[in-house]
């Protein structure tokens, strides 16, 4: 009886998982590229930070641009959340998801 209880209340935190997972993605999905501007503004910054923002840029272009568009709009902890679950689901390495953690949040 008490696996019955557990069975089902797994299932129903995996449904509401991926519900909003979905949610998220489709939100992801729905946010324009970003534009020349954004671009220059980032050129803007200093040397170093510039090559760490070339270098997620390069990691999402590689790994997450085939499903996903540029991510704009997403809190720090919420983008946090998303490349921790889609390091695992990608087989990302630890430096890749802090270069995108860098490049999603400069």
């Amino acid at each position: 009886m008490r696996q019955r209880y557990l069975f089902a209340g797994c299932l129903v935190l995996g449904a509401a998982f991926t519900t909003s997972l979905a949610e998220l993605q489709a939100q992801s999905r729905h946010t324009p590229p970003p534009t020349a501007q954004t671009d220059k503004k980032q050129t803007a910054s200093t040397p170093g930070s510039q090559q760490q923002q070339n270098e997620g840029a390069r990691i999402f272009e590689q790994n997450c641009s085939r499903c996903h568009t540029a991510p704009d709009g997403f809190s720090p902890r919420i983008s946090g959340t998303i490349v921790r679950h889609m390091r695992i689901r990608a087989s990302l390495s630890q430096h890749d998801e802090q270069e995108l953690l860098r490049f999603f949040n400069p």
